[in-house]
């Protein structure tokens, strides 16, 4: 069993501008995250920021230049930036995925995905999602599990420095629940109690410690 800081791959800080959510997190942390690229057919683009180690914080926001949009939680609707949910490393998607249908959960995939870099180079993966009646039109507390394709240089690597992820909080109304699916996932997570879902970090920075 991890707990969540440690099973992190990437938290998603959902936005309804990229350029906005740049400078609302330079403005916080005092690091300015790098565009990435886009996501083909998803709708959504995104910047980057290392937060140490494999870990690091995706921006994800709309992308003007597509015309569809299917990223499972609707960004374009945020009137502020918020963690709207996160990624957990695996190494293999496909166990992953068998995992959690050998305990009874909704799986999707695994599926493939890339990203085209400023550079020209493409990035590869592979995801598993659980469906589970936890989220909320804003925030899916539950992962989704990434594996990243083999010569696939991890965007922590070469994002821009100075973050480190110190803690990772979630929030749920029925918190046991959340709780407990976590752990069939492999996860040991301390759930608070709230109104609704949330997920919060706080992260080392030029600017002292700063939650999100």
């Amino acid at each position: 069993m991890r707990q969540p800081g440690e099973a992190v791959d990437h938290l998603l800080l959902g936005a309804s501008d990229l350029d906005v959510a740049i400078a609302w997190f330079d403005e916080r942390t005092g690091v300015r995250a790098a565009r990435g690229g886009s996501h083909p057919g998803v709708g959504t683009q995104n910047a980057l920021v290392s937060l140490g180690g494999a870990q690091y914080l995706e921006i994800i926001a709309p992308d003007p230049a597509q015309s569809v949009y299917g990223f499972h939680i609707d960004v374009r609707t945020l009137t502020a930036p918020r963690l709207v949910t996160w990624a957990a490393s695996r190494p293999s998607a496909d166990s992953m995925a068998a995992a959690a249908r050998a305990a009874r959960l909704e799986v999707f995939g695994p599926a493939d995905g890339s990203r085209a870099r400023p550079d020209g180079t493409t990035l590869h993966w592979r995801t598993v999602g659980v469906r589970t009646e936890l989220a909320s039109p804003a925030a899916d507390p539950v992962p989704f599990f990434i594996e990243w394709a083999p010569g696939t240089r991890h965007p922590s690597a070469d994002s821009p420095p100075g973050c480190r992820l110190i803690l990772l909080e979630l929030a749920h109304p029925d918190s046991a629940r959340l709780r407990q699916t976590l752990a069939t996932l492999g996860i040991d997570a301390l759930v608070a109690k709230a109104p609704a879902p949330a997920i919060h970090a706080v992260l080392d920075t030029p600017k002292g410690r700063v939650q999100i």
